[in-house]
């Protein structure tokens, strides 16, 4: 009888059909969860102890939700993308529940949409639209790129895809990434420890790695630093900017605009007072989900559950 595997990461679950004859080839049959972005624990604990393997988005893989699972039929996991703070490893160890991430499957992918959300804010392409969708003919003045300063945290897969890009647009980069000591053959960056030179920055972009040590860590302190009139950008995890410093900063003016595919609670609340604002650009957690990078991340991680469940 074939594997069970259940699958909760949305970008997957958009084209699961696509991904059942490779299943089979592996001995797994897919089941796809209804979510829009993640499961509770309590629907996760309800659910995991049917399933032999599990394909995990950014679903909270606490302790008590992997020892529900091992209590029932799970053998195996794989967290799906490169993200991995939702997941107690510690916990998997313990329990014997082999696992792993898909790394390195969609650096282009979302530095792509950076710097989509990075033209947006510097030339206010989604006011514009907004006014001429509503009857106007709104001509906002933009900011020209060249000459630039703009800060990337984080300098793995995404970060330095980012800066490549940014690198032919005539800007000055400065990189933060506390595992990296070189500026990774761009000539135009150069890589301090955070958040030095803060004060310089006109752009900031976040795509690193989430972590209890980077947690808020653009908060009160950090904006009181910033030059007036930066913009910020985070395409990587909510939880690194303090929202509510982040909302303050913005009635102040200090932050002009902000482009965010992520945060701290997600969906994005209703009651966010982010939400007041015109000059901020929402995101719902996407900047993955390309067909082709959905169909390399998610052949990958079918890949390496295949070989935990089949050993």
């Amino acid at each position: 009888m074939p594997s069970r595997v259940l699958v909760t990461c949305p970008p997957m679950l958009g084209l699961i059909n696509e991904f059942e004859e490779y299943a089979a080839e592996l001995d797994m049959k897919l089941v796809g969860a209804e979510t829009t972005q993640v499961l509770s624990e309590e629907e996760l604990i309800n659910l995991l102890p049917d399933f032999d393997g599990w394909i995990i988005g950014d679903d909270p893989a606490t302790r008590r939700v992997l020892e529900a699972g091992k209590y029932g039929q799970l053998r195996a996991a794989v967290k799906w993308g490169i993200g991995i703070d939702n997941v107690d490893f510690e916990a998997c160890h313990e329990l014997d529940i082999p696992i792993t991430n898909t790394p390195k499957q969609f650096g282009e992918e979302v530095a792509d949409l950076a710097i989509a959300y990075l033209l947006a804010l510097a030339r206010h392409t989604y006011q514009i639209h907004d006014g001429v969708k509503h009857g106007g003919w709104p001509k906002p003045r933009g900011t020209s790129l060249r000459g630039k300063v703009v800060g990337i945290v984080g300098l793995g897969d995404i970060g330095y895809s980012i800066a490549y890009r940014l690198e032919r647009f005539g800007v000055q980069l400065i990189g933060y990434d506390p595992f990296i000591d070189s500026n990774l053959g761009i000539e135009t960056m150069e890589r301090v420890d955070w958040p030095q030179d803060i004060e310089n920055i006109d752009f900031l972009i976040f795509a690193c790695a989430l972590t209890d040590s980077n947690k808020q860590m653009l908060d009160s302190r950090v904006l009181n630093k910033t030059k007036r009139g930066i913009r910020i950008i985070n395409v990587s995890r909510g939880p690194l900017i303090d929202e509510t410093a982040l909302i303050d900063a913005i009635l102040g003016n200090k932050v002009i605009g902000a482009a965010l595919d992520v945060f701290e609670v997600e969906p994005l609340p209703l009651s966010s007072a982010l939400r007041d604002f015109d000059n901020v650009i929402f995101g719902s957690h996407n900047g993955s989900n390309t067909e082709e990078a959905v169909r390399r991340a998610s052949n990958e991680a079918l890949k390496l559950l295949g070989e935990f469940l089949n050993d």
